[in-house]
């Protein structure tokens, strides 16, 4: 029987992994021709009526992925997809639709259509396999597409640790009611779980909309203005630390969060002491040990980097002294 890591605090090392390799892209290009690159290595399910699952930001939030970026991207690639959100949690500027609609104008997302998929109600999708649910409640416009392409901002989380292609599923498909309470409350508590528990309803979340799309989806991470604070945090997030790394891109969810996490760690002390930190100390590892653990991918890789002629990079030299990213150093 094979045995999981489920202290969140413990990272893994590759050598201590088993089980077979995935394809993660990689391109040390942060622009919109960067997300483009990745993205014609991925797109082969894409299509149809398609969602584009982003992370907006609070109003002014510096570090989301800049929209234009977004528009230019969706322009070339994606001219009919449609950016999905939900509303949040938290009483703020995205609680209710009509909050949230402003946000989305401050912060510049008017070129191309968004769906608050919870506005107009929701619905249940099972989970297989899970130990806390069941079944996870999502905005309903969810059932009006066909696939969906999570575009992330890997960076950290006050209560995850960190954000990831997990997380922007996780939470951000969960509708703001009811999907998200059912993550954050425990025993009539609204923020009661914390720490595994919390990886492990996030992940279980994420996997009821994986499941629910079957082939149909596809991961880009942009590894860029990485504060220790999530974009939810809008204005008030920590101040950036951590270098700027590049775009990753996978049809493997955990392959690709785990190859952004192992490069965090595989930096100098000074360069990912707060991003460490972060994710140790509220045991953000967890979510990848769990999606293991629900066979939601590999958390073995193998890189492809597309600057480079498409050479093979193991993960186990993508982690020792960041040899392949030497970028990360300037």
């Amino acid at each position: 029987m094979a045995h999981y890591e489920t202290d969140g605090r413990k990272y893994v090392p590759y050598e201590n992994r088993c089980g077979n390799e995935s394809i993660v892209y990689f391109t040390r290009d942060l622009s919109p021709e960067g997300i483009m690159k990745v993205y014609e290595k991925i797109n082969a399910n894409i299509n149809g009526k398609t969602a584009v699952k982003l992370h907006t930001g609070e109003p002014h939030g510096p570090n989301i992925i800049p929209p234009s970026w977004v528009k230019e991207f969706l322009a070339k690639e994606l001219p009919d997809a449609t950016i999905v959100e939900t509303n949040t949690y938290y009483d703020g500027d995205r609680y209710t639709t009509e909050q949230h609609r402003k946000t989305l104008e401050v912060n510049g997302w008017t070129f191309c259509p968004v769906d608050i998929m919870d506005e107009d109600g929701t619905e249940m999708l099972p989970v297989k396999g899970g130990k806390w649910f069941s079944e996870m409640s999502v905005g309903d416009h969810m059932k009006n597409y066909d696939s969906m392409l999570v575009l992330t901002h890997f960076k950290g989380h006050v209560q995850g640790g960190f954000g990831g292609s997990n997380k922007n599923i996780g939470i951000g498909c969960a509708d703001g009611r009811i999907g998200k309470g059912m993550i954050h409350g425990k025993d009539g508590n609204q923020w009661g779980s914390l720490e595994e528990e919390l990886m492990e309803k996030i992940t279980e979340s994420t996997k009821a909309t994986i499941d629910s799309f079957g082939k149909n989806i596809a991961y880009i991470n942009v590894m860029r203005n990485m504060s220790v604070s999530c974009d939810c945090e809008g204005v008030a997030a920590e101040p950036v630390v951590t270098p700027n790394v590049g775009i990753l891109a996978s049809l493997d969810i955990l392959a690709l969060d785990q190859a952004c996490v192992d490069i965090i760690f595989s930096m100098k002390e000074e360069e990912h002491r707060a991003m460490v930190e972060r994710m140790v100390s509220r045991h953000g590892l967890r979510q990848l040990s769990y999606m293991k653990e629900l066979g939601m991918g590999n958390d073995k890789y193998v890189l492809i980097d597309l600057d480079n002629d498409e050479a093979r990079i193991t993960s186990n030299d993508a982690v020792i002294g960041l040899k392949p990213f030497p970028q990360m150093r300037a």
